[in-house]
Formats: structure tokens, C-alpha cells, sequence
């Protein structure tokens, strides 16, 4: 696979119309691959007179960061709207070797999927909400932002446990799942990217930003069944969405990390995000459905409503006499601080489950707009709407299943600390 760099300075621009999103991508040259795929270099700088995103340009290096906002900031990719936009990066720069300290998941170049529908535009969906007239703004940090995929992974298509036969997706998501910050409890509503394509013909690019659970409300991430008021909703009209943000508290930590002879760190500090998104069209009937859970197998972070800003630290365990040197504590020191790269608990170990998929679309065109939160499905644009892409096919009101994807993954490199 080739892998990018950044160009000379003499090199021309290539601006390419990437379907179904028609997103520019400014990447050019070639280096050395990694594991994950390869590498991509900084864009050139954007074209004159370029109109920027309101995602664009807003991190900033911590002290311990040795890249640069402007280095940083040439990892871009022209929107659909013609609007620059930030996008993935690897966690260390391949042309001067700085480090970024976070790291945005799976290089999305090696995904089958790259060559049609490009990079993806972080914070396209939270671009536009205002202008689709929801009546408030959403916006997330720029380290959340994380993509998985997988190429030719065997789906089976039934419901009930039944399935009916097997096909051969592809898939490239990505979500904004911040794990280090009190965001996720009073604030529900994240941007997903989706995209799908199968060898029976079921395929759609989705972007919205989906309301996952109710704002302002948790799940217990060891009892589901049990909801937690964490706050004020925000903002105040986000809908449920369905789904859960089942999130680990004190109470879970304390139950399985210092209970029983050994810590139970993977289970208790699981954050489980269960997604249950749409695509609908104007008179409410659903197009597309799919229910992908991302979780993450070592956030920084738990709730616990007596600590500041609720924000419990599981790199703190690691100083409690009874687990140390135990599994993820053994040598961490006791200076560790929660945002050192250091610190065993940065969100770096995440996985995927695909789940049901479902398109209702037959004989349907393949381009519709919908506002950002995925309703109001039309075939012509309007203010604030984002293009969408839907085969022209129907899976019959069944489920197409999917497996879990990047289970055995890390992505900690060089540098990576939380805020991740």
C-alpha cells in the first residue's frame, strides 16, 4: 500500500471529487508504510481564500506535545462544502518526527473503502446543525475523534439468530468518543461517520450526529439496568436517541478492581457507547438503520459524583497498597499522573461491534439530504442538510449482522497521553 508525505512546495495541488461525499483530499507523495496502513503526510496549505470549519485550527499542544499547531493544522481535507476541515493524522509526524500526544485510531488509507469515499471531515455534522435550524450548537474537541475499519469481513444477513446467508462488507466508521473529560455525561449527541458497502449490494454512507441515550443521563457501566442523573442536559433540546452511553462509576471500579484477589481493570473501566442511528426521510420512515457498539477497554476516566468535575482517575488505583504492581499498575510510578504518557489509561484500546445493519431502499435513488441529525430525508438540499448515499436496495427487513472489529488493537505510540 502507498502512504503519503508531504509534498514539495513546487508540487502542483491535486483536488480530487471523492464519491458519495465529494470531499477534496489534499495528500500527496510517499513514504514507508506502518502496521495500521500507510502513513499520510500534511496537506498542502489549503487553496487562497479557503473558508475554514469551526473544527479546524482549535488544538493546541500541551507541554509535553513537540508538534506544532501549524504543523498539526496541515493535516486538513476540503468538506463537501467546500469548508476545510481537520482529519486524521498519525500520532507522530513522519516528515520531523514530533508527536502530537493523541491519536485519532486506524490509519483510514488502508481501508478498501479510502479510494471512493476519502478522508473523512471531522466535525462536518456539527458544522452544520445550527443552519438546519435545530437551535443550538454542538461542539466536540478535536482528540475525540476515532476511525476503525475492515476490509472483506463475513456479515450474515437474518434476524432471530437465523441467518439467512453470508456476505463480504467493508467497513470504515468513525466516531467522536471522548473518554477523558466530563463531555459524554450531560452531553449526548456525537458525530458518526458509517460507511458500508457489501457483496449483495447493501451499502450507504451515513454522517450525522446521532443522540446516543438521553443527555444529562448515564448508564452504570456495571449495571445496566441503572441510570444515573449526571448533570445538566446539554444542550437542553437534544432528543433521545435510543442506545446508551453505559459508562463505569466509582462504585463499579471500587466492586471490581478492589474486590477478589486480582483487579478486574478490563471489565470495570469498559465504556460501552451503543448507538442506535437512522437515516429517515421526510415522512419519518427509516431508510437506514444500524446499531455499531464502540467501546473502550481503558478510558481515563470514571464517573464519580464526588470528585471534581465527577472525573474519577484509575491511574489514582495504582497508588492503593492492595493493587500495586497488579496487572496495569505493575511499574507505574507513583507520580503518574493521569495525562502522562506513562499512564496505562489513555483510551488507546478500543474495538467495534458492527451489529445490525439495515437498508430500506429499493428501487430508491442513491442521493438524499437529510439535516445532521439524520431526519427529513429529501432528494434535493436544503439549509444545513449533508449528503448522504444509499443503495438502491432493500435487505428485505432483516438485519445484516457484523462481527467485532479491532479487538487486538492498540493505538498508543510514541508520545500518546490523555486528553485522548
Amino acid at each position: 500500500m502507498m502512504s503519503l508525505r508531504r509534498p514539495p512546495t513546487s508540487s502542483p495541488l491535486r483536488i480530487g471529487l471523492l464519491a458519495p461525499l465529494a470531499t477534496a483530499v489534499l495528500l500527496l507523495g510517499c513514504t514507508e508504510k506502518d502496521p495500521t496502513g500507510p502513513e499520510a503526510g500534511p496537506s498542502p496549505e489549503p487553496p487562497e481564500g479557503a473558508t475554514f470549519a469551526k473544527a479546524y485550527g482549535t488544538w493546541t499542544p500541551t507541554e509535553i506535545d513537540t508538534c506544532s499547531e501549524a504543523i498539526h493544522d496541515g493535516y486538513s481535507v476540503v468538506g463537501p462544502d467546500g469548508r476545510v476541515y481537520p482529519t486524521w493524522h498519525p500520532p507522530v509526524d513522519p516528515v520531523t518526527g514530533c508527536t502530537f500526544g493523541h491519536e485519532h485510531g486506524r490509519n483510514p488509507n488502508g481501508s478498501d473503502l479510502y479510494a471512493e469515499v476519502g478522508a473523512i471531515p471531522f466535525g462536518y455534522a456539527n458544522e452544520h446543525l445550527l443552519g438546519s435550524g435545530f437551535g443550538a450548537e454542538r461542539h466536540e474537541d478535536h482528540v475525540g475523534h476515532k476511525i476503525e475499519w475492515a476490509n472483506d469481513m463475513e456479515m450474515r444477513l437474518g434476524n432471530g439468530g437465523s441467518a439467512v446467508f453470508s456476505v463480504t462488507c467493508d467497513v470504515l466508521t468513525k466516531l467522536h468518543q471522548g473518554t477523558h473529560s466530563p463531555d459524554a455525561y450531560t452531553n449526548n449527541m456525537h458525530e458518526v461517520v458509517y460507511h458500508l458497502r457489501c457483496s449483495d449490494g447493501t451499502g450507504f454512507s451515513a454522517t450525522l450526529l446521532t443522540p446516543i441515550g438521553r443527555a444529562g443521563e448515564l448508564v452504570d457501566g456495571c449495571e445496566r439496568g441503572r441510570s444515573i442523573q449526571a448533570g445538566t442536559a446539554n444542550p437542553a433540546i437534544s432528543p433521545d436517541g435510543g442506545g446508551k452511553r453505559a459508562i463505569p462509576t466509582a462504585a463499579c471500579v471500587r466492586e471490581r478492581v478492589l474486590s477478589g484477589d486480582r483487579p478486574r481493570f478490563d471489565s470495570a473501566l469498559r465504556e460501552s457507547w451503543e448507538i442506535n442511528a437512522r437515516l429517515r426521510s421526510e415522512g419519518g420512515g427509516t431508510l437506514v438503520s444500524f446499531n455499531p457498539y464502540f467501546q473502550v477497554r481503558d478510558p481515563s476516566r470514571f464517573f464519580d459524583a464526588a470528585a471534581e468535575n465527577r472525573l474519577g482517575r484509575p491511574v489514582e488505583l495504582c497508588r492503593l497498597p492492595q493493587i500495586q504492581g497488579e496487572d496495569e499498575c505493575e511499574g507505574v510510578a507513583a507520580d503518574v499522573t493521569w495525562d502522562d504518557p506513562r499512564s496505562p489509561f489513555k483510551g488507546v484500546r478500543r474495538f467495534v461491534d458492527i451489529n445490525g445493519n439495515r437498508v430500506r431502499n429499493a428501487g430508491g435513488p442513491t442521493t438524499w439530504y437529510t439535516d445532521p441529525l439524520g431526519n427529513h430525508g429529501q432528494t434535493v438540499p436544503f439549509p444545513g442538510s449533508i449528503r448522504q448515499w444509499i443503495a438502491s436496495h432493500d435487505t428485505g427487513g432483516l438485519d445484516l449482522h457484523g462481527p467485532v472489529i479491532g479487538r487486538s488493537r492498540s493505538y498508543d505510540a510514541e508520545g500518546v497521553h490523555a486528553p485522548n
